[in-house]
């Protein structure tokens, strides 16, 4: 923690780290823009409601317009006087109901949500149906029939490993490298014409799980073949993978440390 002295009272200034759990559905992504409702946004007004302070909440990465999380991970600075254990409860009162924070804890002034990150994991969730449901339209992509699971599963094991993944990112992505490693991928089918893509890796290019996922769906759907997986993400031709899949059905599960 660090001391300050301010019109001469010893403020004491702490780093808090907050698990975040949201909706993306009625947001325009993470990062703060004037005017647009955004998930920082939020976040950031809720802790001045609750401190009077104008902070930065520095979340372990950013999520585009849509996309919704299970445990996202971030962390701000604080004099607050409210224990640190229960800050979460305080900023809960002061956040819309799609936007929950799940706890929160006093951390070491080193800790950086995102540049400590060392391993996260995304799912993409989809369903097959020629008619959209609306039960599972809240949460889940629609794809059109045919989906050959089996098929799709022939593809996973190409993922795995370190890549150059440029052929798999956004024309927007601006990195100094575009290698990453994904550590595990799987396809599940969670439920009758449901299906639950995973992917764990060190790190993620923008838009890159959503290519992945557009890839596996289209190797399903019969477009791609999986025998040649390995030379598409080998070829850095980002007109050679699937289409960047819907927003909607993208949830950040997990992040470690």
């Amino acid at each position: 923690m660090t001391f300050l002295l301010k019109y001469g009272i010893i403020l004491v200034m702490k780093r808090i780290f907050i698990l975040i759990q949201f909706l993306g559905t009625n947001y325009c992504g993470w990062q703060y823009q004037n005017g647009l409702k955004t998930i920082e946004g939020e976040l950031e007004r809720a802790v001045f409601e609750t401190t009077g302070e104008e902070v930065a909440v520095h979340s372990s990465g950013r999520t585009d317009a849509g996309v919704h999380a299970l445990a996202m991970p971030a962390h701000f600075d604080t004099n607050t006087r409210i224990l640190p254990q229960n800050l979460y409860k305080a900023l809960n009162a002061h956040l819309p109901q799609d936007i929950r924070v799940l706890c929160s804890k006093e951390v070491d002034q080193n800790f950086h949500a995102r540049f400590d990150v060392k391993e996260k994991t995304y799912e993409y969730h989809f369903y097959v149906s020629n008619s959209p449901l609306p039960y599972y339209s809240a949460t889940s992509a629609r794809i059109a029939e045919p989906f050959d699971f089996e098929r799709a599963k022939m593809a996973l094991s190409a993922f795995i490993g370190t890549h150059d993944w440029k052929g798999f990112a956004s024309a927007r992505v601006e990195v100094s490298s575009t290698v990453r490693t994904i550590k595990d991928i799987s396809l599940t089918k969670t439920a009758e014409n449901q299906y639950c893509l995973s992917v764990t890796g060190d790190g993620f290019l923008y838009n890159m799980v959503r290519i992945i996922a557009g890839t596996i769906i289209a190797t399903g759907q019969g477009t791609i073949d999986p025998k040649d997986m390995a030379e598409i993400i080998a070829s850095g031709d980002r007109t050679r993978a699937g289409k960047t899949a819907q927003a909607v059905g993208l949830v950040l599960k997990e992040v470690k440390y």
